[in-house]
């Protein structure tokens, strides 16, 4: 089995996309992340859901539990409101990490591999003369070590 045939359609978004955007498509497709396309359409990061997270949960409550229990569901749907203007490139880690893009041909363990290496929840497929192909989540990626 190769990454083209584990390969699905992946929504993607750009640096300027509004980060309450990036939220509602996570959210809307159960997603684990979203690949952040440059102008060329090209594949330049991968945005975790949970970092989109981290701009949205105040300071405070990822810092100390004990606050964050005493905050009722009521007041944290309000939560996503922090993330106002923002975009997907505030939301990005300040450090880059290694892009996860694995080209048609790689092999199951490869793409394995980079999830592992990368700590990151999908892998970009891409070919060079196509561009982006799709993407590798990490449940179909079990789903088929499992099945194996």
């Amino acid at each position: 089995m190769r990454a083209r045939d584990l390969a699905a359609p992946f929504p993607v978004v750009e640096f300027g996309t509004p980060a309450i955007e990036a939220a509602r498509l996570l959210a809307g497709q159960d997603l684990p992340g979203l690949i952040v396309v440059d102008n060329s359409g090209r594949p330049s990061t991968i945005l975790p859901g949970t970092q989109v997270l981290r701009m949205a949960i105040p300071t405070y409550c990822q810092d100390d539990p004990a606050l964050a229990r005493v905050i009722d569901e009521a007041a944290a749907d309000l939560f996503l409101r922090e993330l106002g203007d923002r975009t997907v490139r505030d939301c990005l880690p300040e450090r880059e990490r290694e892009l996860p893009v694995v080209d048609p041909d790689a092999t199951v363990l490869e793409i394995a591999a980079l999830m592992a290496r990368s700590r990151s929840p999908l892998v970009a497929v891409v070919d060079r003369k196509e561009g982006l192909l799709g993407a590798v989540t990490l449940d179909a990626l079990l789903d088929r070590l499992v099945a194996s």
